[in-house]
């Protein structure tokens, strides 16, 4: 833990940051209530907002200093993508893996009327396509952003059980907090949303999680901590120090008690408003598929250090524009994708960063995804997680 002293002074120390009422704010919230931005002489105001496109829009005019932001947003928004341009950056992502697909629990019947069965996400894939091919009408899916984790993961789910996205499927955007009530009022038949939101459908009795995000891509990215281009050049020591901040608040969420405690922290008003039991499923690993169920064990669900989960891995952004460059319809020449990448994707930072708190981090920019179902290392010192993709049988 370098000494705040000894860093360059901030050029502003208040700092307005934007979230989500999601699950995997916890290092944000934690770094706030810990008073770890405090101790890096930052005066950091917590922002929630109800929208993704919110929080990317307010963060590229100038409303905030900083925000969450789903992983594909800085490029995507660099390109124009979405509605709204600007130069955005991360040199931190906030974490791995958080989120989940939920189906109605009529549509679950539908697909199998053996509820007490355990099927695999490949299984309840296959299951959907049969009941799409017999069915007169698409189903409505919603995901939180057309360019986001929860889009590719849900298209890679249905696309391994050989599903017709464009034919059977209407796919819908709805901001997070609002995919409960959709679903209970029957406005869509699912969703693929962060957590707590999978969690409070099973316990409210309106849907089951057919696939984690895990079970789709081992390990995938999530969120980042995004800056506009033009307010890191201005404000270099302010944007070490609260990546520093975040950094130390994701170690600590390594430990189990601590991911308990955030989870009561989270549950207030200001926060997620929501009841900790909730919250806890995601955080603890032990996650329940359906109501009344006994708990899956899922110790990945969030990731928020070990396996280098703040690293942004370009190779990750390579994905990313490729996945883009498919729901766009048109091709993203190498020449713009190595210039966005290196643009927004900003592992120097990271590495900056990691330095200055002694740990370590990777000496390369690129790694192989889908080749790993186990730990591995890709050097002496760095350890990763398991990378495997879903894929039909």
């Amino acid at each position: 833990m370098p000494e705040s002293s000894r860093l360059a002074p901030p050029e502003i120390d208040n700092i307005s940051l934007g979230y989500m009422r999601l699950t995997d704010a916890a290092p944000l919230i934690l770094a706030k209530e810990a008073g770890v931005f405090k101790r890096y002489g930052l005066d950091v105001t917590l922002c929630r907002e109800v929208s993704w496109a919110n929080l990317r829009d307010k963060l590229v005019v100038g409303l905030l200093d900083a925000a969450q932001l789903l992983a594909p947003l800085p490029m995507t928004t660099a390109m124009g993508a979405g509605g709204m341009r600007g130069q955005l950056l991360t040199g931190l992502a906030l974490g791995l893996n958080g989120n989940a697909i939920t189906l109605s629990n009529r549509l679950c019947h539908e697909l199998s009327d053996q509820s007490e069965t355990k099927f695999s996400p490949l299984e309840r894939a296959e299951q959907l396509k049969a009941y799409l091919a017999n069915s007169a009408e698409p189903i409505t899916l919603a995901t939180v952003h057309a360019f986001s984790m929860h889009t590719f993961l849900l298209r890679l789910w249905l696309q391994a059980g050989g599903i017709d996205i464009d034919k059977d499927i209407h796919l819908i955007v709805l901001p997070p907090e609002q995919m409960c009530d959709s679903l209970a009022r029957g406005v869509i038949d699912g969703f693929c949303v962060g957590e707590p939101w999978s969690t409070v459908a099973v316990e409210q009795g309106i849907g089951s999680v057919v696939a984690s995000g895990y079970d789709i891509w081992n390990n995938a990215p999530e969120k980042v901590l995004g800056v506009t281009q033009q307010w890191h050049d201005a404000h270099p020591a302010t944007h070490l120090r609260l990546r520093l901040a975040i950094m130390e608040a994701c170690q600590m969420l390594e430990s189990p008690e601590q991911r308990e405690a955030i989870a009561l922290t989270m549950s207030q008003a200001e926060y997620l408003n929501l009841p900790s039991r909730y919250i806890l499923p995601s955080l603890t690993g032990a996650y329940h598929y359906t109501k009344g169920s006994d708990a899956v064990v899922i110790p990945n669900f969030h990731v928020f250090w070990k396996y280098q989960a703040g690293f942004p891995w370009r190779s990750q952004a390579q994905w990313i524009l490729t996945q883009t460059s498919k729901m766009l319809g048109k091709d993203i020449s190498a020449e713009q994708a190595q210039s966005l990448i290196q643009q927004c994707w900003r592992p120097d930072l990271y590495r900056e960063a990691a330095r200055l708190l002694g740990v370590p981090c990777p000496s390369r920019d690129y790694k192989s995804e889908n080749t790993h179902e186990e730990e591995w290392s890709i050097e002496s010192d760095i350890v990763l997680g398991a990378d495997k993709l879903i894929h039909a049988g």
